[in-house]
């Protein structure tokens, strides 16, 4: 309880409690101005990357697959088009959540892990169910819903002002769980990049077609 009594005294009490809330969130839960720029020039780095790989393919080379149990360019598109809604959406159930006071500890570490596995297409996942293509999209379809997502994640990016560090939300693979908002979004563009390998090594097997 405060001294109201004694002026100095209740003044110090008053300026410890200040001190320990600002201490107790330290670290701004908004993204940094250099985290907004690298996370928009990722996603517009890995849209052109994609671009570049599919873009001049015949409709042959877009179905060609290396193996029944492999994926075809087509449905590697039809696959990062699918997560990216699925990734944005996680993102959206994040903001939904309350703030998590302990946003800092239950997410230390994975952005940068984010950056060294995805995009360098470090081990194997299992995608789940919802993102697994089906083969039967035509490929006009998937690239204007590839563009419209794509677009609606830059727009997010380049003008939101929520504090997306301190909202988290679930990820099946323990190793990332959870994510938070800010982490959710970073990972559209590292798996579609991650991808885009994928994509390069379906080109790169012996049997695909030459036009």
């Amino acid at each position: 309880m405060l001294d109201f009594m004694n002026p100095r005294r209740g003044l110090a009490c008053i300026a410890m409690a200040a001190c320990f809330c600002v201490s107790a969130r330290a670290t701004d839960p908004h993204m940094t101005p250099a985290e907004r720029d690298q996370l928009i020039k990722h996603l517009k780095d890995s849209q052109a990357e994609f671009l570049k790989a599919v873009s001049s393919l015949s409709d042959a080379q877009w179905k060609w697959k290396p193996a029944p149990e492999r994926w075809s360019v087509g449905e590697c598109a039809e696959h990062i088009m699918l997560a990216e809604g699925l990734l944005f959406a996680r993102a959206e159930v994040a903001l939904k959540n309350p703030a998590a006071a302990d946003w800092e500890e239950q997410t230390k570490g994975k952005t940068e892990l984010l950056l060294r596995v995805m995009a360098p297409r470090l081990g194997k996942a299992q995608a789940p169910e919802d993102i697994v293509p089906s083969g039967t999209l035509e490929r006009k379809v998937i690239m204007a819903r590839y563009a419209e997502a794509r677009a609606n994640t830059l727009r997010f990016v380049e003008g939101t002002s929520f504090p997306l560090k301190e909202h988290l939300a679930e990820h099946p693979f323990p190793i990332f769980n959870p994510l938070n908002a800010y982490q959710w979004v970073l990972y559209i563009p590292l798996h579609n990049m991650r991808h885009d390998k994928q994509i390069e090594e379906v080109k790169a097997t012996a049997g695909f077609p030459g036009k």
